[in-house]
C-alpha cells in the first residue's frame, strides 16, 4: 500500500466525516439567542485563531494539554511563602477571637469596629500593589487568606469580596495610572468601600439588557448617568462604584449604536442614593441594597477600559474573581468537616460511636472527597494565574460551580451527622447553610456558567474543525494537517491512544490516569458528534450543553486530584496514601458520571425524554399552575 493511496483514503475518510455535514463556519458567525448573548461576548475571535494551553479548552478537542495541570502548581517563592505564613496566623486569630459571626448575623451588618480592624489587617487591599497601600499578594496567597475568611464568616467574606474581588477589580485590571493613583490607596485601607454595579431588574444573567444609561454632556467633559441597580453587595455602604451602563457609540458602518461601558462613580459626585438593606435568606452581615443614579455627572476620565468595552471589563472582572470563591468555600467545608468529625468521634448510639457505622463513614469520606476536589481546583487555577496563564476562564467557572455545590453538600451532610443538634443555631451550621445558598446564584448562576463552559469550549473545538473543513477543500496544499488529523482518528478507531498521562503521574495512579485519558477521548468525540449533528443550532440545545458541561467539570476535577495526589506521592507527604484513596474513588465515580452524561447527549431515548420535559414545562406555564389532578379529586 503506497503513501499516495493512504493519503487519498485519509482525505476521503475525513471528507465523509467532516465535509458537508459540518456547519461550524456558520456557527462561528451565528448570532446567539438572547439568553446566551452574554456568553457570546466571552467567545472572541481570538479563541478561534490561537492555540490554547488551557486543559479545559483542549478537552473539547479530545486532547490532553498538560502544561497547566502537571505538575501541580507550586508557584510561590520562598519569600512569598514566608510572607503568607506571617499573615495566616494573625488572620486566623482575628476570626477566632475578635470577629463574632453569629453577632454579625443577628445585627445584619459588620460592626464598625470590625471593619476598622479588618482595615488594620490589610484585608481590604490584599492584591493592591504596595505602592498603593495594599499587601500586593499573589493569587495563591490571596486564596489562602480568603480560605480562612470562608471558614469563619461568609458574611464578612462577601463584604470583602464584593469590595476587592469585583468592586474595584476593574481599576486594578484596566484602570489608568491616574485612576489607580487616585482611588486605590483609600480603597486598599478600607477608608473607602467599593461595589460592583451590573445587575438590574431587567437584566440578571443577560447583561445586554441593562437600561441604565450615560449620555455625554454637550461640552464633552462628563457623562450624565441615570438608572438603578439592584441587589448590590456593599450597595448601601460603598463610596466607590464600578457601574455598567449603556452609552452611544459608532457601529461598523458609522451609525449610532448602543454599547455597554464601565465607569468609576463616586457617591460624592451627588445624585447617588441607596435603598434600605434587603431582607435576605443568608449573608445577613453583608450589606445588600438597591443603588439609584439620578443625573450623576461622571468625568469622562472615569471611564474604565474605553467607551464600549463594558462587556470585556465585566467578564474579565468576573473571570478573575471566581477562583477566590472556590478557595473561600474550601475553607467553609474544612470548618464544617471539623465539626462533623468531632461529633462523630464522640457521639455514641446503640452502644457504639457513630463513626463506626458505615453510613456515617461514607458521609465523612464523601464530604472529604468533595473538599479535596474543590481545594485542588481552586489552587490549581490560582497557580495557573500566578504563572502567567491568560486562558483560565473555563477552569475558573468550573471551580466556582463545583465549589458552591460541593460546599452545600458538605454542610448539609454535616448537619445530618449532628442530627437535631445540627439544626440548632448554637452549632453555627444553620447560619452557614443559609449563607451558602447564594453562592450558586451570584457572579454567574451555575446554570449560566454551565452554558458558558460548554459554549466556550465548543467554539474552540469548532474552530479546529472549521480549519480541517477548509483544508479538505484543497487537500494537496494541506496534506500535513489532514494526515495528522487522520492519524489521530485512525488511532482512536483501532483502540490506540494519542495521549498518555503515564509519564506525568505516579506509578500508583496509573489506573485513574487511564480513566482520565479515556474520558478525554470520549468527550472529544462527543463534542465532534454534536457539532456535526447540530452545527450552529447547538447553542440552543441546553439539555445537551448542560450534560456536556457536567462531564467537563468531572474531567477537570479528575485531572486536578490526579495531579495533586501525584505530588503528594512524589514528595512523600504524610497524607499521600490518604490522598491516593481520595483520587482513586473520585476518578472512578467521576468516570462513570462522564460516561452517563456523554451517553445522554447521544441517546435517542434521552432525546425523547428531553422533549417530554419541555412539554411538561410548557404545560405548567400555559396552565399557570400544576396540571396534574389531585389524588382526591379536590
Amino acid at each position: 500500500m503506497n503513501n499516495t493511496f493512504v493519503n487519498r483514503q485519509l482525505v476521503k475518510f475525513l471528507q465523509q466525516r467532516f465535509g458537508t455535514a459540518l456547519a461550524v463556519s456558520k456557527f462561528s458567525k451565528h448570532r446567539l439567542p438572547s439568553l446566551t448573548t452574554v456568553l457570546a461576548r466571552h467567545m472572541t475571535s481570538e479563541t478561534e485563531k490561537k492555540e490554547s494551553k488551557s486543559f479545559a479548552m483542549n478537552l473539547f478537542r479530545g486532547s490532553i494539554e498538560v502544561a497547566q495541570v502537571f505538575p501541580f502548581p507550586e508557584i510561590m517563592t520562598e519569600e512569598q511563602r514566608e510572607t503568607l505564613k506571617m499573615l495566616v496566623e494573625p488572620t486566623t486569630k482575628f476570626f477566632e477571637e475578635i470577629n463574632d459571626a453569629d453577632k454579625n448575623d443577628e445585627l445584619g451588618k459588620v460592626p464598625d469596629d470590625i471593619m476598622k480592624a479588618l482595615g488594620e489587617l490589610g484585608a481590604f487591599g490584599l492584591q493592591v500593589p504596595q505602592e498603593h497601600n495594599g499587601l500586593g499578594l499573589t493569587n495563591t496567597q490571596y486564596a489562602r487568606l480568603v480560605e480562612i475568611v470562608g471558614a469563619h464568616d461568609l458574611g464578612v467574606g462577601i463584604t470583602l469580596g464584593a469590595h476587592q474581588s469585583i468592586g474595584f477589580k476593574g481599576i486594578l485590571l484596566f484602570g489608568t495610572d491616574a485612576q489607580k493613583d487616585k482611588y486605590l490607596p483609600k480603597l486598599a485601607t478600607g477608608e473607602h468601600i467599593a461595589a460592583f454595579c451590573l445587575t438590574e431588574s431587567s437584566s440578571g444573567s443577560d447583561a445586554g439588557s441593562i437600561r441604565s444609561r450615560a449620555v455625554l454632556s454637550d461640552d464633552g467633559k462628563h457623562y450624565i448617568l441615570n438608572g438603578s441597580k439592584i441587589w448590590i453587595s456593599n450597595g448601601g455602604i460603598a463610596d466607590i462604584f464600578t457601574v455598567f451602563c449603556k452609552t452611544v457609540g459608532k457601529g461598523k458602518s458609522g451609525q449610532e449604536v448602543d454599547q455597554v461601558s464601565a465607569f468609576i462613580v463616586e457617591r460624592a459626585f451627588g445624585g447617588v442614593t441607596s435603598g434600605p438593606p434587603e431582607k435576605k435568606m443568608g449573608i445577613m452581615a453583608s450589606n445588600t441594597a438597591e443603588v439609584f443614579f439620578d443625573d450623576v455627572k461622571i468625568p469622562v476620565e472615569n471611564n474604565i477600559g474605553g467607551v464600549g468595552s463594558g462587556f470585556k471589563v465585566a467578564m474579565n472582572i468576573l473571570n478573575m474573581g471566581r477562583f477566590g470563591m472556590g478557595a473561600a468555600l474550601s475553607g467553609t467545608m474544612r470548618s464544617a468537616l471539623k465539626i462533623a468529625i468531632d461529633h462523630a468521634s464522640q457521639r455514641e448510639q446503640f452502644g457504639q460511636k457513630i463513626h463506626e457505622y458505615g453510613v456515617i463513614q461514607e458521609k465523612l469520606a464523601r464530604m472529604t472527597i468533595a473538599h479535596y476536589v474543590t481545594e485542588s481546583m481552586a489552587y490549581m487555577v490560582a497557580g495557573n494565574m500566578d504563572s502567567g496563564a491568560t486562558e483560565f476562564q473555563i477552569e475558573a467557572a468550573i471551580s466556582k460551580v463545583f465549589g458552591s455545590e460541593a460546599a452545600w453538600f458538605v454542610v448539609d451532610e454535616a448537619i445530618q451527622i449532628l442530627a437535631g443538634m445540627g439544626y440548632m443555631r448554637s452549632t453555627g451550621l444553620e447560619r452557614v447553610l443559609r449563607d451558602l445558598r447564594i453562592f450558586r446564584i451570584f457572579e454567574g448562576t451555575n446554570d449560566i456558567l454551565r452554558l458558558f463552559v460548554a459554549l466556550t469550549g465548543i467554539q474552540y473545538a469548532g474552530a479546529s474543525l472549521k480549519e480541517l473543513q477548509e483544508a479538505l477543500k484543497h487537500p494537496a496544499s494541506h496534506l500535513g494537517l489532514i494526515m495528522e488529523t487522520g492519524a489521530r482518528r485512525f488511532q482512536k478507531l483501532v483502540g490506540l491512544h494519542s495521549s498518555s498521562l503515564a509519564e506525568h503521574v505516579h506509578p500508583d495512579l496509573l489506573t485513574p490516569a487511564t480513566l482520565v485519558r479515556s474520558a478525554v477521548e470520549e468527550f472529544g468525540m462527543s463534542v465532534e458528534s454534536l457539532l456535526i449533528r447540530h452545527g450552529k443550532n447547538i447553542v440552543g440545545e441546553q439539555f445537551l450543553l448542560h450534560r456536556l458541561a457536567n462531564a467537563c467539570i468531572d474531567i477537570y476535577g479528575m485531572v486536578a486530584v490526579l495531579s495533586r495526589a501525584t505530588r503528594a506521592l512524589h514528595q512523600n507527604h504524610s497524607s499521600a496514601r490518604h490522598e491516593t484513596h481520595i483520587c482513586n474513588i473520585f476518578c472512578s465515580e467521576a468516570s462513570d458520571r462522564v460516561l452517563q452524561n456523554l451517553t445522554a447527549v447521544r441517546s435517542s431515548q434521552q432525546t425523547s425524554n428531553f422533549k417530554r420535559l419541555t412539554q411538561i414545562s410548557q404545560d405548567l406555564i400555559e396552565n399557570g399552575n400544576l396540571v396534574h389532578r389531585h389524588p382526591l379529586g379536590f
